[in-house]
């Protein structure tokens, strides 16, 4: 990949080139440089930006088009697996242990990928915006074990996913209806996926214009909205309650 990019100073508050300058091969590349402080990470994901790079690369920052969106209101679980759910014995919690799920993220395999571009500096900063209350992970336990996970950011009322892991079969799923659950009951309408993938297309996401889902961004994320750690708020959540 050559990185023939505009470069980020030094100065974390520096403007990002605007979105509509991305590349569309690779789709969505924008910028180059920088770091991963929580002034600059912050900064970017209010104008739709993310950090997305491989061990060995500089820092790289994406603003794809077309944008994959969930609407909290549309997940979607498969009526087999919903039935599953109605004798499940899982729970669901947060903040109760994000550097776990961010680890076991960084874990996984994923199909066609080698290695992970949840570097430890990426797991570093992320625990960071964690500590700050900007950061959350939603947790699926069977008991004390740990068997699926969602993290992301959080913004005015924009949660930003990062990653999500199974340690059993479907734990991601009821991570990401859990989370979807929650923030449509505080009244937060969406939940950004980041890049186009069929599998999140099984589960409800949508492929939106950058135009369109840049808009929506700037206006939720200027919402009031105190970073703060969820765990009370959240509360625990039986999976029973998605089996619908």
């Amino acid at each position: 990949m050559s990185f023939d990019l505009p470069w980020l100073d030094a100065d974390p508050t520096g403007p990002f080139p605007p979105p509509s300058s991305a590349r569309r091969d690779p789709d969505g590349l924008l910028a180059a440089g920088g770091d991963l402080t929580p002034t600059r990470l912050l900064h970017a994901y209010r104008q739709g930006i993310f950090p997305w790079y491989s061990r060995g690369q500089p820092i790289l920052w994406w603003s794809p088009d077309p944008r994959m969106v969930f609407r909290t209101d549309a997940v979607h679980l498969s009526t087999r697996f919903r039935r599953s759910l109605r004798t499940s014995g899982w729970t669901v919690r947060a903040d109760a242990a994000f550097d776990r799920v961010i680890e076991a993220c960084a874990r996984v395999p994923r199909p066609g990928q080698r290695g992970t571009w949840i570097t430890p500096a990426m797991q570093d900063a992320y625990s960071v915006l964690h500590r700050l209350g900007h950061a959350h992970s939603i947790e699926v336990l069977d008991g004390d074990l740990l068997v699926g996970g969602i993290y992301g950011i959080a913004i005015g009322r924009m949660f930003f996913g990062e990653s999500m892991f199974s340690a059993r079969s479907g734990g991601s799923k009821v991570a990401l209806a859990a989370l979807a659950l929650r923030l449509r009951e505080w009244g937060w309408p969406l939940i950004d996926a980041q890049v186009e993938n069929p599998h999140l297309g099984t589960l409800g996401a949508v492929a939106w214009p950058r135009a369109d889902f840049l808009a929506v961004v700037h206006a939720l994320c200027a919402e009031p909205g105190a970073p703060d750690r969820w765990t009370g708020r959240f509360g625990t959540l039986p999976a029973t309650r998605l089996a619908g």
